[in-house]
């Protein structure tokens, strides 16, 4: 539940990769989002979204977030 959260409310930004330990994919996203207005984070976030709720998410150790 807390890293859902994150990802819906400011998931374009990666504040939900930055939260689960996921640094790499934080910037990448964080990046992606700047360069294509928006789009592409939130597109990314979607996915994110959809795996947390599917309990799919992985923290930066390959650990699954509930």
């Amino acid at each position: 539940m807390t890293a859902l959260l994150p990802c819906l409310f400011l998931g374009g930004f990666g504040v939900h990769n930055f939260y689960a330990g996921n640094t790499g994919k934080g910037i990448g996203q964080l990046v992606l989002t700047f360069f294509l207005c928006g789009l592409g984070g939130y597109i990314w976030a979607l996915v994110d979204l959809i795996m947390i709720c599917t309990d799919k998410f992985t923290d930066g150790q390959g650990r699954i977030i509930c």
